[in-house]
């Protein structure tokens, strides 16, 4: 059964060739949704802008940057305090949010002197800030501010700041996988090779793609200084500005997610010679892999082993106890992109879960290749889902849980069905081992919460059995 039109898809009959059936004995490379292209007109898009991608996902990472967004307030504040970001400096980069905040007459007559006066303002206000991210938006793209020659007049004036310039306004793209692209270019052609970095180490890499949500790079870092690994700069989790202006110096680039930061380790592969190594850090196998993979490359095997054995020895027996629980538990996934096949294949393998559902917002071609692969038959496979959609996939594979954002998630909820916040977690971190334990609990305690079959009952109609024990 290849590409599957909904009912409630009827009047736009286009959506059938973005939702796929996976049956056995069929050729996939023959059904992959169409996937990185404009949304349909009459679908509700779950999508991000391009701006988005870049800032939210990327930019807005850094621990010791000002983000400055020059466009209307509303794009700072729809992309600020959305995900969970934490940082060793006291969570800087969550505690502000920068913007020229263009009014309607800013755009008449222009926002160039608007947002060299917010800049400096910036720097004034913070002085041991030195570094800084500046955006165009819709509306200052559209009128043509040069924000690169104004970031050029200020630094002339500032020896001591720099800045970076990213021109990706929201409709650059048909999703936020238009802002990763736009980022990760430009900040290799133009930042990095700037800073010379201190070696320390024999064996170092660049870890690209995580974003350190609720401390995934910080728990995945525990793991490179027991292994005599240095990082030289991860992009973006928990980094410094100054340090991924010195990707050009690591031997390796190890790269976690593909789809928003494969851009920036191809080029560094074709400018400086890096080799990339991709990996997956959800899940005990491919954490486990990803490490011998890396070990391998330097010549550490051992160490490899010894920290692999350590932290199963210290973690699987609690991983083994939410199997048990969770085994045959079905599980949908409704994320961006890339942690679709991120999960499907380890919450199978290590917790004995089925994923009946998956849903993409920004992937490409390829991500549907390799979720599709590492799926099972009978899952759907959805691009650029909607909310009808949605509900119609529940009722037609009845999952147990929802791996999916807040937005979907408060849906979801309505219908008494338990989710956990795929995009910026529950109680992570969810990476690495301890990771991995955590999203189990988490799953556990979604799925066994007796609160569920309270919140169902329907006390309209009379007294229920709690109001009569209380009598």
């Amino acid at each position: 059964m290849p590409m599957v039109l909904l009912e409630c898809d009827k009047d736009i009959p286009e959506r059938s060739k973005h939702i796929y059936l996976k049956v056995e004995g069929e050729d996939q490379r023959d059904f992959l949704p169409i996937s990185n292209a404009a949304t349909i007109p009459g679908t509700l898009s779950e999508r991000g802008c391009a701006f988005c991608g870049a800032k939210l996902v990327i930019g807005g990472v850094l621990k010791d940057t000002i983000q400055m967004i020059h466009g209307p307030i509303g794009c700072a504040y729809d992309t600020w305090h959305t995900k969970r970001y934490p940082t060793d400096n006291g969570h800087f980069n969550m505690k502000y949010v920068w913007s020229t905040d263009m009014k309607e007459s800013h755009i008449v007559f222009g926002g160039e002197k608007r947002l060299e006066k917010s800049i400096n303002e910036a720097f004034d206000e913070m002085p041991d800030i030195k570094r800084m991210f500046v955006y165009t938006t819709c509306p200052t793209a559209l009128i043509g501010d040069d924000i690169k020659a104004v970031a050029k007049k200020v630094m002339s004036e500032r020896p001591d700041v720099d800045i970076f310039c990213c021109e990706c306004p929201g409709f650059a793209g048909v999703s936020q996988s238009k802002g990763h692209h736009v980022l990760n270019i430009n900040w290799i052609n133009e930042k990095v090779g700037a800073v010379e970095p201190e070696i320390t180490s024999d064996y170092t890499i660049n870890f690209i793609g995580d974003y350190n949500i609720q401390g995934d790079t910080q728990l995945l870092q525990t793991y490179w200084d027991r292994l005599g690994i240095q990082v030289i700069a991860h992009f973006t989790g928990n980094a410094a500005y100054d340090e991924l202006r010195s990707m050009h110096k690591a031997q390796l680039n190890v790269v976690n997610c593909a789809r928003s930061a494969g851009y920036i380790a191809n080029e560094l592969k074709k400018q400086y010679g890096i080799p990339r190594l991709d990996i997956d850090s959800w899940g005990f196998s491919y954490m486990a892999e990803g490490i011998r993979k890396v070990c391998a490359f330097f010549g550490i095997e051992e160490r490899g082993e010894k920290l692999i054995a350590e932290e199963y020895a210290k973690w699987k027996p609690q991983l083994d106890w939410y199997k048990e629980r969770l085994q045959g538990t079905k599980m949908a996934i409704w994320t961006g992109g890339p942690r679709l096949w991120h999960w499907t294949k380890s919450v199978e393998d290590d917790l004995g879960v089925q994923v009946v559902a998956m849903s993409s917002k920004f992937g490409h071609q390829e991500d549907f290749e390799k979720v599709i692969a590492r799926g099972q038959a009978g899952t759907y496979y959805i691009d650029d889902g909607n909310e009808l959609e949605f509900f119609e996939i529940i009722d037609l594979v009845k999952p147990d849980v929802i791996f999916t954002g807040p937005r979907v998630g408060e849906l979801v909820k309505k219908l008494h069905i338990p989710y956990v916040n795929g995009h910026a977690y529950h109680n992570g971190p969810y990476m690495g081992f301890e990771g991995f334990v955590n999203l189990a609990r988490d799953m556990y305690n979604a799925k066994a919460n007796p609160l569920l079959k309270l919140a169902a009952k329907d006390i309209r109609g009379g007294k229920t059995q709690f109001m009569e024990a209380a009598e």
